[in-house]
């Protein structure tokens, strides 16, 4: 999707469209995938708003990483032109983002998190790294 299509803000919608993913979540989404890039698969410096990684998630997320065999980078603005979100529904949402690697640029690889509007801010909680 592109960034310039109707719906597209700094924030979420709440409809059944699928959307590009809100500008207040980006920097959020490109800190985790940072931290991914440099083998913080639990995400240990602590990115505020963000669930911690599991053991069992931190493991799959490495092994599909490692077995995609190329180099996950940090993500370039051209990310937000594909990723995106939907809600579902009360104060949640899916969001898909499109992950870049050194060796091929956009690659086969997503980030899929859920994200939560609470009382305080929006919450993210990190689901996978897998190819769909």
């Amino acid at each position: 999707m592109k960034s310039n299509m109707p719906g597209y803000g700094q924030f979420p919608v709440k409809d059944e469209l699928q959307r590009p993913v809100a500008g207040v979540w980006r920097p959020v989404l490109q800190s985790v995938v940072r931290a991914l890039a440099c083998g913080d698969y639990q995400l240990i410096g602590e990115i505020d708003s963000v669930e911690p990684i599991s053991d069992t998630v931190a493991a799959h997320i490495r092994g599909n990483i490692d077995s995609y065999g190329a180099t996950l980078v940090e993500l370039p603005d051209q990310t937000w032109e594909t990723s995106c979100t939907m809600w579902r529904g009360g104060q949640s949402w899916l969001a898909l983002v499109d992950l870049w690697t050194a060796e091929e640029g956009r690659s086969d690889l997503c980030l899929e998190v859920d994200i939560c509007e609470t009382d305080v801010g929006f919450r993210f909680e990190i689901h996978m790294v897998y190819t769909p």
